[in-house]
């Protein structure tokens, strides 16, 4: 009489749904307690929502692609953690949707590139990036110093994000619209890359 295990191996379709099985249970382990842990669900200390100019710039960073070739996550091993600083808290992305965690590096990560240069630096680096890193393969993106924010959809975007659980003020939202009233995209992609990480540094 045939063991369990070769009547199984021996019928690929009842292997198959068997596999399935197993891996959404030890899916389902993992990832569901994860869903009423505190250090995912609730903002790291010092992390706040994005301000009206920090959220269009990083949806331009989204538009732009930029996280093809930065990852926004330091993983806890020594020669991440001496270059890029702490590694990255699962609480610090609580405000992005979707989160820039990134699988590529062609480029540094950035979760903690917030004060690191200045924004002169950045806009630099934005027109061409060989002015100040010599053996960059990055594009340039001088049209960002072109283009200007579009006001009037800011306050829709942030008030979206409250229904999701960001918890912008009336108050936020109210002043979205003249916080980046003029400002261009570059400044706004600009001071969304300031931002990043600074909670980490005690500036937030």
């Amino acid at each position: 009489m045939p063991h369990a295990h070769e009547i199984v191996e021996k019928r690929a379709g009842l292997l198959g749904v068997l596999v399935v099985l197993v891996v959404s249970i030890g899916g389902l382990a993992e990832i569901v307690p994860l869903f009423f842990s505190a250090e995912v669900t609730e903002p790291a200390p010092g992390i706040e929502p994005y301000s009206a100019l920090e959220l269009e710039g990083r949806d331009i960073y989204v538009r732009e692609g930029c996280y093809n070739c930065h990852s926004q996550m330091i993983r806890p091993f020594r020669a991440e953690t001496e270059r890029y600083g702490h590694y990255s808290l699962a609480g610090e992305s609580v405000y992005d949707r979707p989160f820039q965690f990134g699988s590529k590096r062609t480029g540094p990560d950035l979760a903690r590139v917030g004060g690191r240069y200045s924004d002169e630096w950045h806009r630099v680096h934005l027109l061409n990036p060989r002015d100040v890193v010599p053996e960059s393969n990055m594009p340039g993106y001088p049209w960002l110093a072109r283009n200007e924010i579009n006001a009037e959809r800011t306050g829709d975007k942030m008030r979206t994000l409250r229904t999701l659980g960001v918890p912008y003020s009336d108050e936020q939202i109210d002043g979205a619209a003249a916080a980046v009233e003029g400002k261009t995209e570059m400044e706004a992609l600009i001071a969304y890359l300031q931002d990043l990480g600074t909670n980490m540094q005690g500036k937030r």
